[in-house]
């Protein structure tokens, strides 16, 4: 049977215009005899301009389909992602990200305290996801007082165990220039939280830390600078740390016999509280012209009013004549010839330099005539110095409440 005789019985058409697309779907005449009516395909002859409408309402419907859509799930991101916690940084990952960040944690502190100061500051990514790790993994371990430094982007495991001693975290402390022993462990007990009698007791026994017998407390050895103790660090561990770097600016300075140890530290500690680091040298020469010149104009005595100030613990430029007259004050060098019997303060390196190379110099006597500039004026006499004098009691005749 040809090809366009089947299409006839079949009810096809053998032309190629729609009514062959129709034929494909009439029954042939033994399924119109069974009964089979086949499939009606009506087609629909829509101008240009009705087919564009049409594709317009389409689209827009699509379009509108979709904000719908974008806006149902905008509302339920925002209802239940908070709920469940969906936009939060839960937590961070590693030991953080290598910027530093000091963390103060004070008396009494509880954890949910410490965790909100720990989120402000970048260095873990939710503090009640830090509360749940300390509560989970502390194994009974306290957050003590101090001061930390951390890293920010640290994964709050790794914060818990730095602020319990068994991670990185470091004790920040700063132990400024002119600072007394007492001052020194208040600041020590600050930063790393260690009680300060713990302090106070080491400080009897100077010895334990390689300290010459000539002194008799830790004054002098407890170097100024910013310290970055382990967070598990003993009283012990921390002094011996600051003695070390005394001894290191002693070796350096070519310093080596405990008695030169002595004299250099003593004076070293004066010319911070007599003198401006520009002037460290030419005081220091001074010093010693006037403890190895027993038979000099000044007899022996260093007359140093700082000396004395230690001695009666105060921290003044105003020394009355009784009080420089009062012997039993062994830091009192007006009554009592040579260096007093220990340093008044730690110095640093630059005071230990200069004490241990002073300029050789004919002056006895100093005096800082203007304590905003520390303009200091040397004389080789007394009448000469007793002008300088004038000039500074004049500068503080004219700046009220600065000399005291």
């Amino acid at each position: 049977m040809s090809e366009d005789s089947s299409r006839k019985n079949r009810g096809e058409s053998s032309g190629d215009d729609n009514e062959s697309f129709h034929g494909l779907f009439s029954p042939t005449d033994a399924e119109r005899r069974a009964g089979i009516q086949g499939l009606r395909i009506e087609q629909e002859d829509l101008t240009p301009a009705q087919a564009r409408r049409r594709e317009a309402r389409r689209r827009q419907a699509l379009i509108t389909a979709t904000i719908i859509f974008v806006i149902g799930l905008v509302t339920t991101l925002a209802i239940v992602g908070p709920r469940t916690g969906l936009f939060e940084a839960k937590d961070y990952h590693g030991d953080g990200n290598g910027k530093s960040v000091s963390i103060e944690v004070g008396q009494g502190d509880t954890n949910a305290t410490v965790g909100q100061q720990l989120e402000q500051k970048g260095v873990v990514a939710n503090s009640e996801k830090f509360v749940s790790t300390m509560e989970e993994k502390a194994n009974g371990k306290f957050i003590q007082p101090g001061t930390f430094e951390l890293q920010q982007h640290m994964s709050s495991e790794a914060a818990m165990n730095s602020l319990t001693g068994s991670g990185s975290a470091k004790h920040y402390v700063a132990i400024n220039q002119n600072l007394r022993k007492d001052e020194a462990f208040d600041a020590l007990s600050k930063g790393t939280g260690i009680n300060v009698s713990d302090f106070k007791e080491l400080d009897k026994d100077p010895g334990q830390f390689g300290i010459p017998s000539q002194f008799n407390s830790l004054e002098g050895f407890l170097h100024p600078g910013e310290y970055r103790f382990k967070s598990d660090a003993s009283a012990k561990d921390v002094i011996q740390e600051m003695v070390d770097k005394t001894k290191k600016d002693l070796k350096d300075a070519g310093v080596d016999s405990d008695d030169e140890i002595f004299h250099t530290v003593t004076v070293a500690s004066i010319l911070e509280f007599e003198a401006t680091p520009h002037d460290y040298k030419a005081v220091a020469g001074a010093i010693d012209n006037r403890v190895d010149n027993p038979g000099g104009e000044t007899q022996g005595f260093l007359q140093s009013d700082a000396t004395v100030a230690y001695g009666l613990g105060k921290k003044t430029y105003q020394i009355s004549d009784d009080q420089k007259r009062d012997a039993s004050n062994k830091y009192n060098t007006f009554a009592n010839k040579g260096l007093p019997i220990g340093p008044i303060g730690s110095p640093a390196a630059d005071a230990i330099k200069a004490a241990a190379h002073p300029d050789h110099n004919d002056y006895y006597y100093w005096v800082t005539v203007n304590l905003d500039t520390g303009e200091t004026k040397f004389a080789k006499t007394y009448e000469e110095h007793q002008k300088n004098v004038e000039e500074y009691d004049q500068w503080c005749s004219d700046h009220s409440g600065k000399c005291s």
